[in-house]
């Protein structure tokens, strides 16, 4: 299979022999519904070069691994806004979310405008994107953003939300606490009064979820304590 000879068929026949049960089974568990292990996916991306028409043809066969691919073949700023808000709507499996925000929104002129519009939006998980392009910027240009009135909103809801967008939220939540001195307190303030995650299972050598923690050792890594 070439970069520039190949056919969704092919494709999808090549990932049908990735297919492993055990990967499946693994990540039945958190939500997505394929068993390719994805350095074989990242490795079968690499042989497969940008390709954005391919990528637009892979993202339509609705199979999740396939919808992988497509992220990692195809050129983020290509997509128009209305493609991306589409797109979001139907990556209902989590690493589609996921790498959908993060390897093509992130990257795409329409981010701050699918920021603000998803952020509002009533669907959660549409919502939970928002907030992910919120903590983006909370890291990386904080400049306009009223920190305060996230936090507002923050303590107001995230208690309640639903799981994919409580976890967004405690997100940016811990990425205020770590990136901004001046809001550190109320951070994690916040995070002691709402408990969210604080008994979250976390791998030994891991960083906890619970923000009180995650941004105290995450200052603590910073400072070279």
């Amino acid at each position: 299979m070439t970069g520039t000879t190949t056919t969704v068929a092919e494709v999808m026949a090549e990932l049908a022999t990735l297919d492993d049960p055990k990967a499946r089974a693994v990540n039945a568990r958190r939500g997505d519904d394929h068993g390719v292990n994805l350095g074989k996916l990242r490795a079968l991306a690499k042989r497969l070069k940008k390709q954005q028409e391919l990528s637009g043809e892979l993202w339509k066969t609705d199979d999740t691994a396939a919808r992988l691919l497509a992220l990692l073949i195809c050129r983020p700023k290509a997509f128009g806004r209305d493609e991306l808000d589409a797109m979001l709507r139907e990556a209902r499996a989590p690493k589609v979310h996921d790498w959908l925000v993060n390897y093509v929104v992130k990257k795409s002129p329409h981010a701050e405008e699918l920021r603000l519009a998803w952020s509002a939006d009533p669907d959660p998980v549409v919502a939970a994107a928002g907030w992910a392009l919120t903590t983006e910027r909370v890291a990386k240009k904080s400049e306009g953003l009223d920190l305060a009135g996230l936090l507002d909103v923050i303590e107001a809801g995230m208690k309640d939300a639903p799981d994919r967008l409580q976890w967004a939220m405690n997100h940016c939540l811990a990425q205020i606490g770590i990136d901004h001195p001046e809001h550190r307190a109320r951070a994690i303030g916040i995070g002691e009064r709402l408990e969210v995650l604080k008994d979250y299972p976390t791998p030994a050598g891991c960083t906890s979820p619970y923000a009180p923690v995650w941004i105290t050792e995450l200052v603590r890594r910073r400072q070279g304590k």
